[in-house]
């Protein structure tokens, strides 16, 4: 079935495109959420139409992921977690945690767009992947220091 996106998603594709998806897929999931259009002649034009307002949306969302970039680059997280024997940790440090740390810092991030490579389940130096938009990605360090 075919279906115009109405906003960008990392799987399929960008917003405004038409892409081929299962007919399940699109009636269950994409349509009753908003996040596609059935692909219909009048869809298609309609969406012509806005192509242009939907090109400068995305540039401007680049240009603000790359400005957040900048501003991410020399951030370190520091979090503070309650220590076993042998330096390992009760539980482990997950992204929620260091999004709660970046929002201290003034930094809002949604914790779904930071990526851990493995769990950080022991103290150190850690690094994570911020993805600020689909071509812009930060690194983030993570220092996880004992709880006092």
């Amino acid at each position: 079935m075919k279906v115009i996106l109405a906003q960008d998603m990392e799987s399929l594709g960008l917003g405004g495109e038409i892409v081929n998806v299962a007919k399940g897929y699109a009636r269950n999931y994409l349509i009753p959420r908003g996040m596609a259009l059935e692909a219909t002649e009048q869809n298609i034009r309609l969406t012509e139409m806005q192509r242009k307002n939907i090109e400068i949306k995305r540039i401007k969302a680049k240009e603000d992921a790359v400005k957040l970039k900048e501003r991410l680059s020399g951030v370190s997280v520091t979090i503070a977690q309650k220590v076993g024997e042998e330096d390992k940790l009760y539980g482990s440090v997950t992204t929620m945690d260091i999004a709660e740390q970046l929002e201290k810092q003034g930094i809002t991030v949604e914790r779904r767009r930071i990526t851990l490579d493995k769990p950080i389940k022991s103290l150190g130096e850690f690094s994570a992947t911020v993805k600020l938009h689909p071509e812009v990605t930060a690194p983030v360090k993570v220092i996880v220091v004992p709880e006092p």
